[in-house]
């Protein structure tokens, strides 16, 4: 089949390059229009767009999916399918229809859970013990439409939403290529998603990464690592923002106030409503990730002082 992939990050990359190397023609990738990055703020590639370039694939940039610029251009294309992976932009009506056989997304939830933009995270921040995958037909509702196939993935109890979704990324390349096979094949019957089990992922802000040290340490923990990489979780201290890697509890600390801060040799503490637990990583403003131990010998807080 004729193929036009839209995604944009690098967790686009793997089903990419996956249907890259499966039977099918890939005639064009659509990806968000180049942005600015590094310090000197050069326009830059994204991900997905990088990769086609490397295999000579067409890349087309449109600012919407519904100018009439690239709606020709997508017509003239003439694709039988459209694969979605994390492009970032609405596929309009005008859109949909273009493709003979519709759009397809691959969805890093096990739908109807966590329709949105951001269901890793809030699989880790809710507690999930299991999240997956599902490739279903893209229609007008927020991935509502109804699934191809799918897949399941144990959260484990480190698993940052980057380390994740990595591995999400990986799985759910090969379910998305199985299904366009199927779909070729005329072999896939796609099943309504059911009325319960509906919940919503919207993208996480930076205040939905502000942490709060009057809720149990496990809340705490669920909320840095549903944070990591992005936005990144935080707290202040002296006024200024702290950006804060991973934490392990620490039973066997004595109990702190919420944020009390507690400096040991070989470990930093912090209280929360229940067990202390110890930093890993900090980000003090202007620098590179540290140790925390290395940022409290600079920082030297006072007895009292504490994470706000």
């Amino acid at each position: 089949m004729r193929l036009v992939f839209a995604g944009t990050p690098s967790v686009a990359v793997p089903p990419l390059e996956r249907l890259v190397r499966s039977g099918h023609e890939v005639v064009a990738v659509v990806t968000r229009p180049d942005a600015p990055a590094g310090r000197g703020r050069k326009l830059q590639r994204s991900p997905v767009g990088e990769v086609a370039d490397a295999h000579g694939i067409e890349v087309l940039t449109p600012a919407k999916a519904g100018d009439p610029e690239f709606l020709a251009r997508l017509a003239s294309l003439a694709p039988d399918l459209a694969p979605v992976v994390a492009y970032g932009g609405l596929i309009p009506p005008s859109a949909l229809v273009v493709p003979r056989l519709g759009w397809v997304n691959l969805h890093f939830s096990l739908l109807p859970a966590w329709r949105g933009a951001a269901p890793v995270q809030h699989a880790i921040l809710h507690g999930d013990e299991l999240t997956g995958a599902a490739v279903f037909q893209l229609e007008k509702g927020l991935d509502t439409g109804p699934v191809f196939g799918q897949l399941t993935e144990v959260i484990r109890p480190d698993d940052t939403a980057g380390a994740l979704l990595e591995r999400l990324s990986e799985a759910g390349a090969e379910l998305l290529a199985q299904v366009v096979d199927g779909i070729a094949a005329g072999a896939l019957q796609a099943v309504p998603q059911p009325a319960d089990g509906v919940s919503l992922a919207p993208k996480l802000t930076a205040e939905d990464a502000h942490l709060d040290w009057s809720v149990p340490a496990f809340a705490v923990d669920r909320r840095i690592r549903a944070c990591t990489p992005a936005p990144g979780a935080w707290t202040t201290f002296r006024g200024d923002r702290v950006k804060v890697g991973a934490v392990r509890t620490a039973p066997d600390a004595e109990r702190l106030e919420p944020g009390a801060l507690r400096v040991e040799r070989k470990r930093i503490l912090v209280g929360t409503a229940t067990d202390p637990v110890v930093l890993g990583e900090v980000v003090p403003p202007g620098k590179k990730a540290m140790p925390a131990t290395d940022w409290a010998r600079g920082a030297r807080p006072e007895p009292g002082e504490r994470f706000e």
